[in-house]
């Protein structure tokens, strides 16, 4: 597998001029909904916004949230204060190939935007997640979606995809992993709005709220250990036929991988229920 117009993301690309001009646009868009249109609150903002403009050298980042719309991303990071137009700050992000890679002209224009495409069901080991692999191997700030999907209702996070958590742990240099949730691009953007679809602009006058959490730190040298330790007592399972990972086999993998991925569900869990409380 090829990865989709790549050459399109890299930043030297026709001098970074496209590069500059979409995330300009978009920024300027996410800015209008978030800070305009609608009512945006953050709390702990400092937090991001010191890991985006100032972590130390080489160390990347790794922001993980509920996905409540199409619009979670770009619009929650428009908030006041946040670089949302500077393109050398702005994620890369994981993005459903078959929504926002359909054609050459979105293709070019998401890749611009520091998207990497993601083929759903094509397992962990895609080479999309590889891409994103080699961005965190940069030093760069990744965003994801863990849960996979959008979900609109007030309800408990759902188990999340092993992808997020393969790439903390195969990262050469373990990334700095911050958990965020937020509520009301439900409002701003539902799913089912007129007929049955989603309205054509976003709507407005609407309350979101932003939940910046602490960063989640992960000793994955430990982590291996106790998932290869574990995998010896499992009974067997259908397997996927993952490369080996160092001596980790399939099974110990699996282990390290659910092992990461229910730690951020519950810190997230905690996010969402804080979030509920009026004053936060």
């Amino acid at each position: 597998m090829t990865r989709i117009m790549e050459w399109a993301g890299r930043p030297n690309h026709l001098g970074g001029l496209p590069r500059k001009t979409v995330i300009m646009a978009v920024g300027t868009f996410a800015k209008a909904v978030a800070s305009l249109l609608n009512s945006t609150s953050v709390h702990n903002a400092d937090t991001l916004l010191n890991l985006v403009r100032s972590r130390p050298p080489g160390v990347p980042l790794i922001t993980v949230s509920n996905h409540m719309s199409t619009l979670d991303d770009p619009v929650m990071w428009g908030f006041k204060g946040f670089p949302t137009c500077n393109a050398d700050l702005q994620r890369w992000v994981l993005a459903a190939e078959d929504i926002c890679f359909k054609n050459p002209v979105l293709s070019y224009f998401f890749r611009l935007g520091k998207c990497i495409p993601i083929t759903r069901g094509g397992g962990i080991y895609q080479e999309h997640m590889n891409e994103a692999l080699d961005r965190l191997s940069n030093g760069d700030w990744l965003h994801t979606f863990p849960e996979g999907k959008v979900c609109q209702e007030d309800e408990p996070i759902r188990r999340l995809k092993w992808g997020t958590a393969s790439l903390i742990a195969r990262a050469p240099v373990t990334p700095i992993v911050l958990p965020i949730f937020h509520h009301g691009f439900q409002k701003v953007m539902p799913e089912k709005y007129i007929f049955g679809k989603r309205p054509p602009i976003p709507l407005w006058k609407k309350d979101i709220k932003i939940i910046v959490g602490e960063p989640i730190e992960f000793d994955i040298p430990k982590l291996k250990q106790t998932a290869l330790l574990t995998s010896k007592e499992l009974p067997p399972f259908q397997k996927y036929g993952w490369p080996p990972f160092g001596e980790m086999d399939e099974v110990a993998q699996r282990c390290l991988y659910i092992n990461i991925s229910e730690r951020i569900q519950s810190v997230l869990e905690i996010l969402r229920i804080l979030g509920r409380k009026p004053r936060l």
